[in-house]
């Protein structure tokens, strides 16, 4: 979908103008294990994007081994399946809270050597109101 089919741009590792469809299929045709990963990714990434847990479910575990990094990758999905399959259903994210945390560690680093804790704990106070 997001390849364009239709728009032809010049590939430098091909060293042609072609659309990136094409070039895609080109590679898929010629390394058929890289097709069946590449198909996988792009299963996982149309599951999560569009929140559809039973086609990220059936993805997994439909999965045949390929002897690549995917087969971590999905080793991985099949060992922790409860919460990978939660990802998919609920809109919960604990990115603004793994923000905070960037910020509190930032504000650790440049400031090093507090004169004391209060003082440390009024910066994360003004930083966060």
């Amino acid at each position: 979908e997001d390849l364009h089919p239709e728009e032809v741009v010049f590939l430098r590792g091909v060293k042609q103008y072609m659309t990136r469809q094409n070039a895609v299929d080109l590679i898929t045709s010629k390394f058929s294990k890289f097709a069946e990963v590449y198909q996988t990714y792009q299963d996982i990434t149309k599951a999560l994007n569009e929140r559809n847990s039973e086609l990220l479910e059936s993805t997994i575990l439909d999965y045949q081994k390929t002897n690549t990094e995917m087969d971590t990758a999905i080793q991985t999905f099949r060992q922790n399946r409860k919460y990978v399959l939660n990802s998919a259903k609920f809109e919960y994210s604990n990115g603004p809270l793994e923000g905070i945390n960037r910020k509190i560690k930032t504000l650790k680093r440049t400031c090093y050597g507090f004169a004391n804790q209060k003082f440390f704990f009024l910066r994360i106070d003004c930083i966060f109101s």
